[in-house]
């Protein structure tokens, strides 16, 4: 095992002996390492190692990945990112939610290209594929996941205990086969945001969470904020990990149901209070968001 890989791993068991499973070796130069997180951040203290590459799976809650030279990036349940050591060196984790369940895969790019896995061989993944197409000039790159990837990356969890080294090392080539014949697109790559729009994508977040009886368009809130609406959407599901519309009705639905247990008013008043004009309509999307009706959720 790689002496920096130990010393971080060290760390992390030293101030949070909760969220390490431990570093497991799967091939030479190739390691594994599940975390899960209940914390709100993490700081990233190592030495600057640019033949290291990290890859970081994000399978539950969210994490923010706060670089040195001030941006973040959001990864949401499925999304990925590839970056070497040195990238990362004195950054700052955060978890929105509080908690957070990934993994992250360490290739020596030095170790392995002496000694390749079988069935890479001649593949030229470790000496220019790896380092050239996904960590130019030790840049990170963050990548939205999409079927393929979901399909690899959830079978390194859930597995018996007897199979879990077959599944690790099985997946983890699957994973490499599918880095070397992707071609990098600006769809796949997900948008690094700097800390003003985020300030604004967060005004805009307690303006809609504070006032759910207002309706407000998205035209409206670009125009009040000066922000494209396209940015404004984009930034907002990269943020909180959904749509402003999902997240928007979640709170709603959740502020309602809060009302009904907690107060005496009429449905008419809950739904008022939540932005429905219509009784009909709220009771209608209350049944459909909870699977009962509004009168029922409150007997119950």
């Amino acid at each position: 095992m790689n002496n920096e890989l130990i010393k971080i791993q060290k760390n992390v068991e030293t101030f949070y002996p909760e969220i390490a499973d431990g570093i497991i070796p799967l091939y030479p130069g190739i390691e594994i390492c599940y975390l899960t997180f209940s914390s709100d951040s993490f700081s990233v203290q190592h030495k600057a190692l640019s033949h290291i590459i990290q890859i970081n799976y994000c399978k539950a809650g969210q994490i923010v990945w706060e670089m040195k030279r001030g941006n973040r990036i959001y990864l949401n349940p499925g999304d990925f990112s590839l970056h070497t050591m040195k990238a990362c060196t004195d950054s700052v984790l955060t978890f929105p939610n509080g908690i957070y369940q990934g993994l992250s895969i360490y290739i020596d790019l030095q170790e392995v290209s002496n000694h390749p896995p079988e069935l890479l061989k001649g593949s030229n993944i470790f000496e220019t594929i790896l380092p050239e197409k996904f960590c130019r000039n030790d840049s990170p790159v963050f990548l939205a996941g999409n079927e393929q990837t979901e399909s690899i990356f959830s079978a390194f969890f859930n597995q018996p205990e007897s199979l879990k080294l077959p599944y690790q090392k099985i997946k983890t080539m699957e994973l490499l086969f599918y880095l070397s014949k992707t071609e990098l697109t600006s769809s796949q790559q997900l948008s690094e945001y700097k800390i003003e729009q985020i300030r604004i994508i967060r005004e805009i977040h307690d303006q809609l969470t504070l006032h759910m009886e207002q309706r407000i368009t998205i035209e409206e809130l670009s125009k009040k904020y000066l922000i494209n609406p396209t940015t404004l959407k984009t930034a907002f599901k990269s943020i909180y990990g959904t749509s402003i519309a999902a997240h928007i009705k979640k709170h709603r639905m959740e502020h309602a149901a809060k009302l009904l247990k907690e107060t005496d008013k009429s449905i008419a008043e809950i739904a008022r209070a939540v932005g429905y004009d219509s009784q009909s309509r709220f009771t209608a999307a209350f049944k459909t968001y909870f699977k009962v009706l509004p009168k029922e959720y409150r007997k119950k």
